[in-house]
């Protein structure tokens, strides 16, 4: 499934893509330590032995692949790891490193110990990759000067260093990559309990009273993902402080996400037309996608990368062979009543008969 939620559909408030808004208010909410990290309780507990090892050695920490869908804190981590190894950090990303030298200049420039951050590695070009191999397994690559026959191969020491690979796309890399890093950490969506942790803490931070009821109503809206959690107690912190006292309680968060059209589930806009489409012009289904998109009024595009996604994970839609196709769940979700099963008919009952 695509987790690269980066199209635009205007100002999504539940998008996963980070906006300058979200980037600057991130930095200020990152956590610095794995303690104050939250959720992940996995992938941040193998983490620690790994980071502990290291320092027990005296050596760098082994290269880490951090896969998941965006805004659930691949990043944060990368600069854990980092503080945790005291440690400096380069930051880049797979689109910015398109030639073989790109990725030579970066590495050529990393001091002993140094963090390297490499965001969508699964985007970065063929070349730049094939030199990675050897970076990672060396500490070495080869810097070739001149061209054609009197091109020669120089070859050039690196100090050691960690790659700390984020990947939305953990299939598009391949094996040999994959193989080089020693520890691999897949970020889940969050719970509901762990996003009110979430809402607390930034509150705190932010300077914004929530109750628990409040904290609550905001992290159930929040499709699983701390970053959506942050944007909307944003929301919501601007809605009370203008309607209301200034205090987030469960009425307050309900209203203020009315207002921005995001519903108990999480559901936005987009996703709700996705829906009634579905169900009240197709009657739910079988209909292909490029028809949905049409009578949605999006790309196809925007349908099956921004919306479907979501939709299937909360299983309100399914993609069949013969079409997309809503689940009992989407009908009761928005309070409509599938239609009968026509005699002889396929129908919805006949589809999810069984």
């Amino acid at each position: 499934m695509n987790w690269d939620d980066t199209t635009p559909v205007g100002d999504r408030v539940v998008g996963a893509a980070a906006d300058r808004e979200d980037q600057a208010v991130e930095a200020a909410l990152r956590p610095k330590d794995l303690g104050e990290f939250v959720g992940q309780e996995r992938v941040r507990e193998q983490l620690d032995l790994v980071l502990r090892a290291a320092r027990a050695r005296g050596g760098t920490a082994d290269h880490v692949l951090l896969s998941g869908a965006p805004g659930l804190g691949k990043t944060t981590l990368s600069m854990i790891i980092a503080a945790e190894m005291g440690a400096p950090i380069r930051i880049t990303s797979g689109p910015a490193i398109q030639h073989a030298g790109d990725l030579a200049a970066i590495l050529s420039s990393l001091t002993e110990g140094e963090v390297l951050f490499l965001d969508e590695i699964h985007r970065m070009s063929r070349p730049a990759e094939e030199m990675l191999y050897m970076a990672m397994e060396d500490f070495r690559v080869d810097v070739v000067v001149g061209k054609g026959p009197g091109a020669t191969a120089i070859p050039l020491e690196l100090p050691p260093f960690t790659l700390v690979g984020a990947t939305t796309r953990a299939g598009l890399l391949p094996p040999p990559l994959r193989d080089r890093f020693g520890f691999t950490g897949h970020m889940e969506f969050y719970a509901p309990a762990e996003l009110q942790r979430v809402v607390h803490r930034s509150a705190r931070l932010l300077d914004v009273v929530v109750d628990d009821e409040g904290a609550a109503e905001i992290a159930g809206r929040s499709r699983g993902t701390p970053r959506i959690a942050n944007r909307l107690l944003r929301r919501v912190r601007d809605y009370a402080q203008v309607k209301a006292d200034g205090v987030i309680t469960r009425s307050v968060a309900a209203q203020a996400l009315e207002v921005y059209e995001v519903d108990a589930r999480g559901l936005d806009r987009l996703d709700r037309a996705v829906l009634t489409a579905l169900l009240g012009l197709f009657g739910g289904g079988p209909v292909g996608l490029s028809t949905l998109a049409v009578a949605v009024g999006e790309e196809r595009e925007t349908v099956e990368e921004v919306a479907e996604p979501f939709l299937v994970r909360e299983g309100l839609l399914a993609r069949t062979p013969r079409g997309r196709i809503a689940t009992p769940a989407a009908w009761s979700h928005l309070g409509m009543v599938p239609p009968r099963q026509a005699a002889g008919g396929p129908g919805q009952d006949g589809l999810f008969a069984g």
